[in-house]
């Protein structure tokens, strides 16, 4: 798994092949398949060790005192810093378009921190479904926009573009959480 991340993070999830990985490891082109069905098991391996790290990450953030914008905003920013320190996992988690379905370990890896985004929103939304919907989907979609932003190099690079992402995504956030009754 660790010469999978590291392929992924010098040829992106789409570049990355068994063939290569055995050859990096110096073991046959069929070696790998005694431990994972095919590419896409070990991807979903990689997947799940991701969504560790994106839960920890999360986790070291979240202040459950905070208010619940606060704590999305702050997850917001959280999000970005994944992409960020992490891009080879987050290319995992979201480019390799991988079937939840057809591998429940990653289900189960991705719960936490869909659960962690849920929590404040209910709250919010006084655990109406549609609005609780509508709201994840939008802060989701700001969180991740952002970190699709800075890894594609809109905001500069360096650690202060990093910082400037965040800080953006952050921001956005609770602006979006704000005018939230224009989603409806």
């Amino acid at each position: 798994m660790d010469t999978a991340v590291d392929l992924i993070a010098e040829r992106g999830v789409r570049g990355f092949s068994l063939a290569e990985a055995s050859r990096r490891l110096g073991v046959t082109v069929a070696a790998p398949y005694r431990h994972f069905a095919d590419r896409d098991d070990l991807l979903a391996a990689v997947a799940v060790r991701a969504f560790g790290v994106f839960t920890a990450v999360l986790a070291a953030t979240l202040d459950e005192d905070a208010a619940p914008p606060e704590q999305l905003a702050t997850m917001a920013g959280a999000y970005v810093m994944f992409a960020a320190r992490h891009p080879a996992l987050f290319d995992v988690l979201f480019g390799a378009g991988l079937d939840k379905g057809r591998y429940p370990d990653l289900r189960g890896a991705a719960e936490p921190v869909q659960e962690m985004f849920m929590a404040p929103v209910r709250i919010l939304t006084g655990g109406v479904p549609e609005a609780i919907d509508d709201l994840v989907t939008a802060v989701s979609a700001t969180a991740h926009g952002h970190a699709a932003l800075l890894l594609d190099g809109a905001f500069g690079t360096g650690p202060e573009s990093v910082a400037a992402a965040a800080s953006r995504a952050s921001r956005a956030t609770l602006a979006l959480v704000a005018g939230r009754a224009a989603l409806r």
